[in-house]
């Protein structure tokens, strides 16, 4: 199945932050937690200090800090903002025993997901005021590692509220609020119906789901930077979309209604795209670019909307649907960077099979089940399962104009 990945960048010819490369290689051969231990050392290499709890003598975290010190001294990295979460990232993954794909994920590519607002509240972002507003980069798909593609910038608020739950609970919360008798709790969680059904869109949007499930669903939230789409209906879904969001589109939408595959195809499809032409009229000319994004997504509670998507979505096969996005890009009427892998390629890294997590060895008569339940924070992670994704599949096609 292929696989489109919407990937909003910055030009290819961008600097670099400092503190990306990787000059010296730890010497952690020795260590019983090479990954531990190499957190440590990056730390000492930027110059900051971890966390109070990972300071004790035996914590590898330590001994991996300590040695890098002595070894940097002073000839350390700068410690840009993007360095610094991505330290938290690393660490904060090792803890939870969470698989963290360190080949793509680095501080540029946290840099490059950076927004000035939540794509589930809206609300402008801030950072390091201890409110629930502050920014934070986490898993979307929170059964998937914290690999390219997964992370995305939202607040803290978001970030609490969809700990522990994948889409269908998301959007479970979002028909509860929404079928709530008059006067009840307009919230769970400090998210209220609208904000839940972003949440919820926003995380299928890297969910392999079936076609049928994926064409049913509403196009609440557009994904931000350098997410990952893995449904190809739903990727279908974001390229129609976004081509009102940019001027010129009457002309693409001629082009595009004569990639259609039928006339009935071709029907369901002018019949939609008139109906969000028409809604896109309503919410006015003079928009900026967050607000017509804002508009784009808010024409999707339109149940009519709705209906006509899945009339024109159900016609469509996955491959046609594929097909279909690899043909407008080849006519370049994608209107965005994107780039097209293969879902196995895109979800390189991932560690879907274990749901994000670290594998541990199976215990042995030596080693009782027991003693591997209760190890500690990294402890023969370096045995687990954490495959780099492919180091091709890096680069973006373009800027977001």
């Amino acid at each position: 199945m292929a696989q489109a990945s919407f990937s909003f960048d910055l030009p290819a010819d961008a600097p670099r932050a400092m503190g990306t490369c990787r000059p010296m290689t730890s010497p952690h051969r020795t260590c019983a937690d090479p990954i531990a231990y190499e957190i440590g050392w990056d730390f000492a290499r930027h110059r900051v200090t971890p966390p109070l709890a990972h300071l004790q003598a035996e914590s590898p975290v330590h001994v991996g800090w300590r040695t890098g010190r002595a070894v940097f001294g002073h000839r350390t990295l700068t410690a840009t903002p993007a360095v610094r979460q991505w330290l938290q990232l690393r660490l904060q993954a090792w803890v939870q025993g969470i698989v963290f794909e360190d080949v793509q994920v680095t501080p540029h590519h946290l840099q490059q997901l950076g927004s000035p607002h939540c794509p589930v509240t809206r609300q402008a972002l801030t950072r390091a005021t201890g409110s629930g507003s502050d920014a934070t980069v986490t898993r979307v798909n929170g059964s998937a590692a914290a690999a390219a593609g997964n992370l995305a910038a939202m607040s803290t608020q978001v970030a609490t509220a969809k700990a522990g739950l994948d889409w269908a609970a998301a959007m479970a919360n979002a028909r509860q609020l929404a079928d709530a008798e008059p006067g009840a709790t307009p919230c769970i969680d400090g998210l209220d119906e609208p904000q839940w059904s972003r949440l919820g869109v926003l995380m299928s949007l890297v969910t392999p789901l079936s076609h049928a499930t994926a064409a049913l669903l509403p196009l609440r939230v557009l994904p931000p930077n350098r997410l990952r789409v893995l449904n190809p209906v739903q990727a279908l879904q974001v390229m129609l979309t976004l081509q009102f969001t940019r001027a010129g589109c009457a002309r693409r939408l001629v082009a595009l209604a004569a990639l259609m595959p039928g006339s009935e195809v071709r029907q369901a499809f002018q019949v939609f795209m008139h109906t969000l032409l028409a809604r896109r009229l309503d919410a006015g000319p003079a928009l900026d670019a967050l607000a017509t994004r804002c508009a784009m997504e808010d024409i999707w509670a339109d149940p009519l909307v709705n209906r006509r998507w899945q009339r024109l979505a159900l016609r469509l096969t996955e491959t046609q649907c594929e097909q279909l996005l690899q043909r407008a890009a080849q006519h370049g009427l994608m209107g965005q960077a994107s780039q097209w892998m293969s879902l196995e390629h895109a979800t390189e890294g991932w560690a879907l099979e274990s749901s994000g997590y670290v594998q541990l060895p199976a215990a042995t008569p030596a080693q009782p089940a027991g003693e591997v339940l209760t190890a500690m924070p990294g402890k023969l992670r370096n045995l687990g399962s954490q495959k780099p994704a492919n180091c091709e599949a890096l680069t973006a096609l373009g800027a977001l104009q």
